[in-house]
């Protein structure tokens, strides 16, 4: 493939670029998706009209502030509104070649349009992280991943264009996959954070040691925030004896538009597709890089459906100064959703604190689940988790330990802990785990 294997990049130029030049290359693509959506997209024809902006108001990135918001709802009222691909489209159907859709967990599914160039570039970028992590062409690599109409599906695709034999697993049986791991011997693997966590129990209680019985030497990890939890990231390196690395990736755009490099440090965003703002999430106000808030994505380079000022529901940060590994990129640092950020006591609570917490503590297996419920007109929340089988304490010392971790990291402790024997939470799944039960029947908009 005529690339230097010893190379720590996939694509020097372009990961190492002085921050002014890579800036320079983002308000030229802005400048020409901008103009692409406002000429074959009916929604932002009409909404740039609205608000009394043009395509040639942008004359440096901040510029875009000028231009309104979109966000989920936007996709969904205008999904199949004049066509099958909807008003946010910028091209025919005919020019579309892929189609992927999100999960529909806080909605109507949204679907995600791919021109063959959007795609193979988007593959590139795939085969950029996965190069970034340290794959090379004499790894074996299972995509653990689900393939039905999921984004996250066809970055197989990016590991064989590096050179990597792939095994296309998708979402396996526990008992299959294990058999692959054990028959095939892969080094890396691809599934989400607790998959991978409970993957790796399910195997020692197959009789398996993960780090002599099986050759994997990279996780990859996504679809949650576990990776990126230093506890939750140590729990499954200590099973499997290999090294985790989280990405993150939003249907709306492609598979994984972030990944973390070998430092750990945030996540790698490929700011030459995607325009990264940070703003209040209740006034839309810009923040300046380093503030936690709501992220907002531009595309620059996606034709298919073109996403100017996406609001993705993400909270989070992005950090520009360098990197160790020399990559000039932005990092993000996601926190939680938006959705599922709630507030106790006046206290801002992510589920993301709560299992940094959790995998943090000694005699219990890591598994937990939340539930947030009204008291007196004001929120609480409750933890269930898992106490292990040779754990010799009794639930009522295990739950007070558990509560007094919590306050002391999140500043509020919880109404309650319940205890539950190993295996009595159904909190295991084999793709994302639902971990969170709001009871609330008031509007806690935040």
């Amino acid at each position: 493939m005529g690339r230097n294997v010893n190379s720590k990049y996939w694509d020097e130029e372009l990961e190492t670029l002085p921050r002014e030049e890579l800036e320079k290359r983002q308000l030229a693509d802005l400048q020409e998706i901008v103009q692409f959506a406002y000429d074959h997209a009916p929604y932002y024809k009409r909404s740039f009209d609205e608000a009394g902006v043009k395509p040639s108001d942008i004359k440096q990135l901040s510029d875009l502030q000028k231009f309104p918001f979109i966000n989920k709802k936007t996709q969904r009222d205008t999904q199949g509104v004049g066509s099958f691909l909807g008003e946010l489209a910028a091209v025919p159907e005919e020019d579309v070649v892929f189609i992927s859709t999100s999960s529909g967990s806080t909605g109507v599914p949204t679907m995600s349009p791919f021109t063959k160039k959007d795609f193979d570039e988007f593959q590139d970028t795939e085969s950029r992280w996965f190069w970034q992590i340290g794959m090379r062409p004499n790894d074996r690599y299972v995509h653990a991943l689900n393939f039905s109409l999921y984004v996250g599906g066809p970055d197989v695709i990016g590991a064989q264009n590096l050179g990597a034999l792939c095994i296309w697993g998708g979402t396996l049986p526990s008992e299959r996959l294990l058999f692959i791991l054990k028959t095939y011997q892969p080094t890396v693997i691809w599934t989400s954070p607790s998959y991978a966590w409970q993957l790796g129990e399910k195997a020692l209680k197959s009789g398996y040691d993960p780090k002599k019985d099986f050759s994997i030497k990279k996780i990859i990890v996504a679809g949650e925030l576990g990776g990126s939890i230093d506890a939750t990231r140590k729990a499954i390196e200590d099973i499997w004896g290999a090294e985790v690395f989280d990405f993150y990736g939003l249907s709306d755009i492609f598979g994984a538009c972030a990944a973390q490099c070998e430092y750990h440090d945030g996540l790698h965003i490929a700011e030459n597709h995607i325009l990264v703002e940070t703003v209040d999430i209740h006034t839309g106000e810009i923040l300046p890089p380093g503030e936690t808030g709501e992220l907002v994505f531009t595309t620059l380079r996606k034709h298919a459906r073109p996403l100017i000022r996406f609001r993705t529901g993400d909270i989070g940060r992005i950090d520009r100064t360098p990197c160790k590994c020399g990559r000039t990129h932005g990092r993000i640092h996601i926190l939680g959703r938006k959705d599922d950020m709630f507030i106790v006591s006046a206290v801002n609570v992510f589920p993301s604190d709560i299992e940094a917490v959790i995998r943090e503590q000694h005699g219990i297996t890591g598994e937990y689940l939340i539930r947030i419920f009204e008291k007196d007109f004001t929120s609480k929340y409750a933890v269930e988790i898992e106490k292990n089988s040779d754990n010799p304490k009794d639930d009522a010392a295990v739950a007070d330990e558990v509560s007094a971790a919590l306050k002391a990291r999140i500043g509020v402790k919880p109404a309650s802990v319940i205890v539950h024997p190993d295996g009595g939470l159904n909190t295991r799944s084999e793709h994302k785990s639902k971990r969170i039960i709001d009871e609330r029947k008031l509007d806690y908009s935040i």
